[in-house]
């Protein structure tokens, strides 16, 4: 993948231990003010949305029964988000062109949620005007067996994106958390190790200038019986329905139990989780859009200089 790291080049000798750990410091230091873009970016606090409220602070864990996936500010109904919403949209398409044209950075945003929790359409609505060039997303089903055969980390990193490039994990290394406890597929000791080591690799990104996002779609498990309805009442919408989501729903409380244990050990400065309400679809789009659109203006891409001498060709 020919990762560029953001730190010095500095030999690794007994000597420089210390300089070692203090550059890597001042780089995590670096990118956790990035993740706080509101306090660069924004002229008038808090945003509309306010995105940082779902933002998890490391010293603050949540509980989710806690959160109201209705919330939505003051905001009433679709129709009075969708002039902000566009405008969020073309904010990300702009700086995603930056971005791809700097090929310094990157972005990796993780969008984990229960069963009808919303992933897709976020991608749809928030993603849907990026250029397919910037932008790729991959979605993480069962294991396969030569993947089983490596570390559980393995195949999330062959899909970690490229200097100037946004990738969208649609489910991700979080699952290795999520339902291998809840179905009880490794011991307690396995899966409860990987938070320390999910929290190491997100470090390892973020030294290596790959921005890491992670959204947590919040929604109630009345909306999703709601949804699950739909899915069957529509004929057009029968493909989505799998009976699965009827077996995997009576694990609701596990799964709540796993989310937030996973949230709360591994939201950090430098790579936090945001807990989003998602029972409304449109108030869900602009909250994960403007969230996007500012971490992006914190990164600040550029565009390279240009060659030496253009302003005297002349074209024939």
């Amino acid at each position: 993948m020919g990762m560029q790291s953001n730190l010095p080049n500095i030999p690794t000798t007994t000597s420089n231990t210390s300089e070692v750990k203090q550059a890597v410091t001042k780089a995590t230091t670096d990118v956790a003010s990035e993740m706080q873009p509101e306090k660069t970016v924004v002229d008038k606090l808090p945003p509309k949305p306010d995105y940082p409220r779902y933002r998890v602070r490391p010293e603050h864990p949540i509980i989710l029964a806690a959160l109201d996936p209705n919330e939505c500010e003051g905001y009433e109904k679709k129709k009075h988000v969708e002039e902000e919403l566009e405008y969020q949209r073309q904010r990300i398409q702009n700086l995603q062109e930056r971005l791809y044209a700097e090929h310094q950075r990157s972005l990796l945003i993780v969008l984990q949620a229960m069963d009808t929790g919303g992933k897709d359409g976020t991608i749809k609505h928030v993603f849907g005007g990026l250029n397919p060039q910037g932008c790729q997303v991959w979605s993480f089903k069962k294991p396969s067996e030569d993947e089983s055969s490596h570390d559980f980390l393995w195949r999330y990193h062959q899909r970690a994106p490229q200097r100037g490039m946004i990738s969208i994990f649609n489910r991700s290394h979080y699952e290795d958390v999520l339902v291998v406890r809840v179905k009880e597929l490794v011991p307690k000791e396995v899966w409860q190790e990987r938070y320390h080591l999910i929290n190491e690799f997100e470090h390892m990104l973020t030294l290596n200038n790959i921005r890491v996002i992670k959204f947590f779609l919040h929604i109630s498990k009345d909306e999703q019986k709601r949804r699950l309805e739909s899915r069957l009442e529509d004929p057009t919408k029968h493909w989505k329905f799998s009976s699965n989501d009827i077996k995997e729903r009576k694990y609701w409380d596990d799964y709540q139990t796993a989310f937030e244990d996973a949230i709360n050990n591994c939201s950090t400065a430098y790579a936090p989780w945001y807990v989003v309400p998602a029972n409304k679809k449109w108030y869900r789009n602009l909250v994960v859009a403007r969230t996007i659109a500012d971490t992006l203006e914190s990164m600040n891409p550029q565009f390279p200089p240009a060659e030496v001498g253009l302003e005297s060709i002349v074209i024939d």
